[in-house]
């Protein structure tokens, strides 16, 4: 399939062919929750602490006499169950993340750019290079799409039109390496550059499966 390419005051000025498996597969929505849920668990922290029994600040001496001061006996002040003492059970630092796989990945990551390409809120751009940062030439780039969230996808070397776009609240960059499902769902429009996606659309298209091999086949 073809997609329009446009310029910066979002005028065509070509197409590009892409894989039909990348921009126009079934959006299979279930993939989101479980990519983007393994997304968020990666991203915790994971620090949280409290202090047992060994680990609370307190002296190992018995606090009082076992029997005649009509008191439940106690052992120690660090016990679970005396003020200042630890805590039982409580949490402590772990990791959260979790792999989810590669293959389910890549097909949310497909059903994502399907469902901006059917919204027409995918946007292959040329000519969006800045020569110096300046955050009013984005501004202007993203009112000429009526964009009021954007994620900008483009190359690791265009450093100025990460700089341009870095000062805008509703908007991000990021290298082709890094687009996520996660950040292509948070934004509403998403912006391309032209030069990657041929690239983009090479590294997520999928083989034939048996079932379409066997019908372009009988077509013959």
């Amino acid at each position: 399939m073809n997609i329009d390419v446009v310029n910066t005051e979002n005028a065509k000025v070509g197409d590009v062919e892409v894989d039909d498996s990348v921009f126009a597969s079934r959006v299979k929505s279930w993939l989101f929750y479980e990519v983007v849920k393994a997304q968020m668990a990666n991203r915790r922290a994971g620090t949280q602490s409290t202090k047992t029994a060994s680990e609370v600040r307190g002296t190992g001496k018995k606090p009082f006499k076992q029997k005649g001061t009509g008191r439940a006996r106690q052992g120690s002040t660090r016990a679970t169950h005396m003020r200042g003492g630890a805590v039982a059970l409580g949490p402590k630092p772990r990791s959260y993340g979790y792999k989810v796989p590669r293959k389910m990945v890549q097909g949310a990551l497909r059903s994502a750019l399907s469902l901006r390409l059917s919204e027409s809120k995918l946007h292959v751009v040329q000519g969006w290079s800045p020569e110096s940062p300046k955050t009013k030439d984005a501004i202007k780039v993203l009112s000429a799409f009526e964009a009021q969230k954007a994620l900008v996808v483009g190359t690791r070397d265009d450093e100025n039109l990460r700089l341009s776009v870095r000062n805008l609240p509703n908007a991000k960059y990021l290298p082709v390496e890094g687009l996520n499902v996660y950040d292509v769902l948070k934004y509403d429009h998403l912006f391309i550059n032209v030069d990657v996606i041929e690239g983009l659309s090479t590294r997520l298209k999928t083989a034939s499966s048996r079932s379409d091999a066997e019908s372009s086949e009988v077509k013959e």
